[in-house]
């Protein structure tokens, strides 16, 4: 694993948890030899992580839109930063750099980029491992979502683990590097 794809608010949220898990989870990147695949922004969770790998001689690879570039949004430190006409080429090139995924805490937008990478893998589009970092339990309610749709049939048991969820980001790192694919079994079916 060479290079992870990081959803993340282009906000900080309001508990100080989330910065500092970002940090760690930068940090972490750098100690396992992985760049880190993002939005592109300077703002946010996203700066927040950009600058923990930078600051720990990673690389930073960004992908942003003109839109988002013209507004002086774009990190000015990358190591690469790739500018794209839309936010559908945008993930699209963000999941072909990629090697895995990991969503943090964030918006509507995070939600949104996990829930694409996580129907792709359903549908078998790819095998690559999905990780949630569930900074001081943000994701608890969407985990408890996850598991209600399971229980009522809207998506297969055997997708329970699809999405590796850890507190630790190391740990998280580790579990992702010996994941095996979840295989697609009918597309008729949950």
């Amino acid at each position: 694993m060479k290079n992870i794809a990081v959803y993340c608010g282009s906000n900080k949220g309001s508990n100080p948890a989330y910065t500092t898990g970002a940090t760690a989870l930068g940090q972490s990147l750098v100690k396992h030899d992985i760049a880190l695949i993002f939005g592109g922004g300077k703002a946010g969770l996203m700066g927040v992580i950009a600058d923990s790998v930078i600051q720990n001689g990673g690389r930073t690879i960004g992908v942003i839109t003109h839109f988002l570039h013209e507004k002086e949004i774009a990190h000015p430190n990358l190591t690469e930063l790739y500018t794209v006409d839309t936010m559908h080429q945008r993930k699209d090139m963000m999941s072909s750099l990629c090697d895995g995924y990991i969503m943090m805490p964030g918006g509507a937008g995070t939600l949104e980029e996990f829930f694409e990478i996580f129907t792709w893998a359903q549908l078998g589009l790819h095998e690559k491992p999905i990780g949630i970092l569930n900074i001081d339990g943000f994701y608890n309610p969407l985990i408890e979502m996850l598991n209600k749709m399971i229980a009522q049939g809207f998506i297969g048991e055997h997708y329970r683990h699809l999405a590796i969820v850890e507190e630790n980001p190391d740990t998280l790192i580790d579990k992702m590097k010996n994941a095996q694919p979840v295989k697609v079994k009918r597309y008729d079916s949950v």
